[in-house]
């Protein structure tokens, strides 16, 4: 007598008994088929034959198997990291911008709508710190707490528990060197006189205003941002042009400051 997993149909034989397997199955709830050994005896064919199987169905997207935990009933589902650490890691300073982009404009309306007195004076006394400070320390700290302020002024718990985790990534420290870099002086005036305009606009309890002040002061940040990812490092374009040969024509540059 042959070995059924030598034969041409064994394969075939135990998908389309695993097929009906999983039609037969409820399709609530996170189900785990039996191990390969099991599923092998209970079909009265070989694992070889039943490893195929498991292999077809996992293409058709009907299981999914996790190396050490088993296999389950129906597609993989979406991997959602939940550590901060490994979300870092994943995303970029252009995708972080992205987000701000789409809640902080909002978080802006909200505040025109809702802050207090005391929000509004903490604004403006933030405001006025991160307009003084003269170190990257400082303006990162300082800011950092204008824009939460301004989050928590919102009044919306969760947009603020978004906030806090995108303003957690954003603390990486090849991140906050980058975003230095960005901040040239001329920049940096125009960062402070746009986080004036939100806060006034929000004093003022307009609203609109508050947002498009917001989003315009974002557009900037992501634009210097932008510009320093896609530029050589210092060291590299002193390294470039000690590299350059030296002609008559690079000399009279040099001295035009051309």
């Amino acid at each position: 007598m042959s070995n059924p997993d030598s034969s041409a149909d064994s394969s075939n034989f135990a998908l389309g008994r695993l097929r009906a397997l999983l039609d037969e199955s409820s399709p609530e709830g996170e189900q785990r088929l039996p191990s390969e050994r099991v599923l092998a005896a209970q079909i009265g064919i070989g694992r070889r034959a039943v490893r195929r199987a498991l292999e077809v169905l996992e293409a058709e997207g009907r299981i999914w198997r996790h190396q050490g935990k088993g296999t389950f009933v129906g597609p993989r589902p979406v991997h959602t990291p939940t550590s901060l650490e490994e979300l870092s890691k994943r995303t970029h300073p252009l995708e972080v911008m992205d987000v701000r982009l789409e809640i902080e404009p909002a978080l802006a309306r909200l505040a025109a709508m809702r802050a207090t007195n005391g929000d509004i004076e903490r604004l403006l006394r933030l405001a006025e710190k991160t307009a003084l400070s003269s170190d990257a320390d400082g303006r990162e700290l300082w800011d950092s707490a204008l824009h939460r302020t301004i989050a928590e002024a919102a009044g919306n718990s969760l947009l603020l528990a978004i906030f806090d985790m995108v303003d957690r990534i954003r603390q990486d420290t090849a991140w906050r060197l980058l975003r230095e870099r960005a901040r040239s002086g001329e920049r940096q005036q125009i960062y402070i006189e746009q986080h004036r305009r939100v806060i006034a606009a929000i004093a003022q309890r307009e609203a609109h205003a508050a947002e498009h002040a917001m989003r315009e002061h974002l557009e900037l940040v992501r634009e210097g941002l932008l510009k320093v990812m896609t530029s050589p490092m210092p060291d590299q374009v002193d390294r470039q042009t000690a590299e350059q040969p030296v002609t008559a024509n690079t000399k009279k540059e040099i001295r035009h400051g051309t």
